[in-house]
């Protein structure tokens, strides 16, 4: 059993995701942001930056911060959207890492100035809208010939959607980026993803049940 600590956020959906589409069972324990309950002395022995995501596995005692460490943790935990030959998982790493440095951090800076900075900065929005929007075509490119990032589906491929599917919130655009949102497309019609991207709900939703896949519950 894992215990997942999280918070609506598109690190928190991306273990989700990966969590539901390997069928771990795991249970769900909410980190109120808002309240600054990342910040407790608790939650810090598990994730000393006072970031979530982050996990505790129960079967071998080991806890983890850092979402793609997390997402390495599990595909090795369950044998799942990991190649195992040394090409193939060196080829999702580096397409993991991208993501890792290249679209949460940039993306995320658009939304801190267009959604939450206490005044407009036009140069800070223009600098990190144009640089997430040149990410985004650097996945497109990619995936002009190929189905998924790294040949195969993989943890990559959860990792960089759990950031494009809200390019909507960091107004970015995907106009014209058409290998792009067909691989969006084919990502968000998984079932795994479908439930993960719930997993907590957006504030607004509805709390979370037992859904299919992976057994969980909420505390």
């Amino acid at each position: 059993m894992i215990d997942f600590y999280s918070a609506p956020t598109p690190n928190g959906w991306k273990v989700s995701m990966a969590l539901e589409e390997m069928e771990i069972e795991y249970k769900l324990l909410l980190i109120d942001l808002g309240k600054g309950e990342q910040h407790h002395p608790d939650f810090l022995k598990l994730s000393p930056n006072g970031r979530i995501p982050a996990i505790h596995d129960q079967d071998t005692d080991i806890s983890i911060f850092e979402s793609g460490a997390i997402l390495l943790y599990l595909a090795e935990k369950s044998g799942k959207l990991m190649p195992v030959d040394t090409p193939g998982r060196y080829e999702v790493m580096q397409w993991l890492m991208f993501q890792m440095a290249g679209i949460g951090p940039m993306q995320g800076q658009a939304v801190a100035f267009i959604r939450y900075f206490p005044e407009e900065v036009p140069q800070a929005i223009s600098r990190y809208t144009n640089e997430t929007r040149r990410l985004y075509e650097v996945l497109d490119q990619q995936l002009s010939n190929k189905e998924y990032l790294a040949d195969r589906y993989s943890i990559a491929d959860i990792a960089n959607y759990s950031w494009l599917r809200s390019h909507k919130w960091a107004r970015v655009s995907v106009d014209g980026l058409d290998h792009l949102q067909r691989w969006m497309a084919l990502m968000a019609s998984k079932p795994g993803i479908q439930r993960g991207c719930n997993v907590p709900p957006s504030p607004g939703k509805a709390d979370l049940v037992k859904k299919g896949g992976a057994a969980i519950t909420t505390q």
